[in-house]
């Protein structure tokens, strides 16, 4: 039976925060979607997190040890965020015996179907893939679940979860990016499109959602944490530019909604480029 590892950080946050209402979603939704699967897949739930954030943890979730550094570590920032570094998260699932890892968001929930939705993908080939989500309205919480399950709502460019062969991560170049700030999802995505033997973006399929879409991180407070997060993006794209020649065109290709400019170039031969390129399986 397919073995998968689904990863993800949780924080302990006050009213105040987003997560607040959306992680006991997520922590919800996902032990439906292990439950829905189990009969075509193992799936091991899991977490990472600081020391402090355990009490808000469910027994459903095994636990990793607690990450021992933050991005507050590597640089002083006036705004103290203690946002845990992308690599870090990821090598605490290649702990366990297991053939794909799933990276998400804590703030992502799942559909019922999603690990057999990862289950029909991988046995396609994919040995990576990104799942963008659907951004629903923010009227939902735990107690409206399957209200939010039945509402489609709209696409939404950014990565925020990601499946890929355990094998790869020995391949991954993220120096020190750290989530909850910009260009962490477009590092991993760039990774894994360039790495994997067979990659796919799905962007429509209504997998996994979103309750709202105020993108706290935009806030400009935090404007320091995504100039630092671009210095170390600019670090992973320059060692990856040493290597694969079509960098430039996965990046455009992924940045197309960058700046909510939806599919700025699409351009015929740009695409078919594109596409031929992502979907490649050597």
């Amino acid at each position: 039976m397919l073995k998968i590892t689904h990863i993800i950080n949780p924080v302990k946050v006050t009213e105040s925060s987003d997560l607040y209402v959306a992680q006991p979603v997520t922590f919800k939704s996902m032990q439906k979607a292990i439950n829905f699967a189990k009969e075509n897949v193992f799936v091991e739930l899991a977490t990472t997190q600081f020391e402090e954030d355990i009490e808000i943890i469910p027994d459903f979730f095994t636990k990793t040890s607690s990450l021992s550094r933050s991005v507050l570590d590597l640089k002083d920032f006036e705004t103290k965020r203690k946002l845990p570094l992308l690599k870090d998260i990821l090598e605490k699932a290649t702990s366990f015996d297991t053939d794909y890892i799933i990276y998400t968001n804590s703030d992502i929930a799942l559909l019922p179907h999603f690990y057999t939705f990862v289950e029909e993908k991988i046995k396609e080939g994919y040995d990576a893939f990104v799942i963008n989500r659907r951004t629903i309205s923010k009227k939902h919480n735990l107690t409206t679940l399957n209200a939010a399950y039945s509402e489609i709502g709209i696409n939404h460019p950014g990565f925020d979860c990601f499946i890929f062969n355990k094998s790869l991560f020995k391949e991954l170049i993220l120096e020190n990016i750290c989530i909850g700030a910009k260009f962490v999802g477009l590092a991993l995505y760039l990774n894994l499109s360039l790495k994997a033997k067979k990659f796919k973006e799905f962007d429509e399929e209504h997998v996994t959602f979103h309750i709202g879409n105020d993108r706290v991180w935009k806030q400009k407070q935090f404007n320091e944490y995504e100039a630092y997060n671009q210095k170390e993006f600019k670090k992973i794209k320059a060692k990856l530019d040493e290597n694969y020649t079509d960098v430039d065109v996965i990046m455009k290709f992924a940045l197309r909604y960058w700046n909510n400019t939806p599919k700025e170039i699409e351009l015929p031969v740009w695409k078919k480029k594109i596409i031929s390129f992502l979907t490649k399986t050597n």
